[in-house]
């Protein structure tokens, strides 16, 4: 085997100049409540993360975030597990293609307390590109978006938080899924750098290590109004969603058109918990998406939940809305008659 061909042999790796897509635009109240919680309830001091969904223009390229889904997790100031619900990312993507969405996206916090390099300044440690890569892997589209959060304090006390957006490079994403990229960080290993598993070529040389910023592509950022609000509280902060606070967020919005009180995305997480998440919620939400009327079995069901039919029971008086629920074909008698009774399945 020539040098030549030892050359090809071996992986290359070299800064992408461009992402795969134009830019991306973040809905404007689902970034600012990210930010603002990270910021005044945990004074980013633990890492917090989240998945964005939205769409791509097909004729910008534009990816457009907007909402941002907050799964269980337990955050460092290093890391963030995240403890991902089955069940519920189920429920999640059902109402993402019912609203003619998908996920496009990851985006974490940095906390201040972060492990520093003895090497410099580094914009994602090694764990993080570790993980942004597999999830860019599992999203699997060219179009995904790793959002960062940071803050950055001042000379002089003051302090700014800063929302960047990146994109994973091509060649990081192929040593990941090729076994190449280590995944194991050790508390010793420099957070600037990422180690390999065989050697490749990175800068000219050869190394088992190569700087994070070789895997990282700046995206262009900007804000729109997305179509869903986000007044509703937001899932897996540790807070109970109970029936009382869906209750309270349907009367407050008593004088909006009945779409418009559950178009917020929050608030339709939990009311999927209580439908058949193959028929009725790609259908409700395909009803939100395109702000179409909600049928009267879906508006029933939803009131039941909030508390306004918890002390109904199943007799001739309401015997005409048990058959409204069955007509709209939402679940067994039995479980109609439980909405009915208790306001829960």
């Amino acid at each position: 085997m020539t040098m030549d061909d030892l050359i090809a042999c071996q992986i290359q790796v070299t800064c992408q100049e461009a992402p795969f897509f134009s830019a991306a635009s973040f809905d404007r109240d689902s970034a600012n409540a990210f930010q603002l919680h990270v910021s005044e309830s945990l004074a980013f001091a633990v890492k917090r993360a989240g998945f964005l969904y939205g769409r791509v223009d097909a004729e910008t390229k534009e990816v457009l975030v907007d909402f941002i889904y907050v799964p269980p997790q337990q955050g460092s100031s290093d890391v963030v597990q995240l403890m991902r619900d089955a069940d519920e990312e189920a429920r999640l993507d059902a109402i993402a293609d019912g609203l003619g969405m998908r996920r496009v996206g990851f985006v974490f916090m940095q906390a201040v307390g972060r492990k520093a390099s003895e090497t410099g300044e580094y914009t994602l440690s090694n764990s993080e590109v570790v993980q942004a890569a597999q999830l860019q892997a599992e999203g699997g589209i060219p179009e995904w978006v790793t959002a960062v959060v940071n803050l950055e304090v001042g000379e002089v006390g003051s302090a700014d938080v800063h929302f960047e957006a990146f994109h994973m490079s091509e060649v990081c994403v192929k040593l990941f899924k090729d076994g190449v990229l280590e995944t194991e960080v050790k508390d010793f290993d420099d957070p600037r750098v990422s180690k390999m598993r065989k050697e490749v070529s990175a800068g000219g040389k050869d190394t088992m290590e190569v700087d994070n910023d070789f895997f990282l592509v700046p995206v262009k950022i900007s804000d729109h109004q997305g179509p869903l609000s986000t007044g509703f509280l937001v899932e897996n902060r540790g807070i109970s969603l109970s029936a009382s606070a869906l209750g309270s967020h349907m009367d407050l919005a008593k004088h909006l058109p009945f779409v418009k009180r559950i178009s917020d995305f929050h608030l339709f997480l939990q009311i999927a918990a209580f439908l058949d998440v193959k028929a009725d919620v790609p259908t409700l939400a395909a009803r939100v998406g395109h702000q179409a009327e909600v049928p009267e079995g879906y508006r029933l069901l939803i009131d039941a939940l909030a508390g306004s039919l918890h002390s109904c029971a199943y007799t001739e008086v309401n015997k005409d809305h048990v058959d409204k629920f069955r007509e709209a074909g939402l679940g067994t008698d039995a479980t109609v008659y439980n909405y009915m009774a208790n306001g829960s399945a």
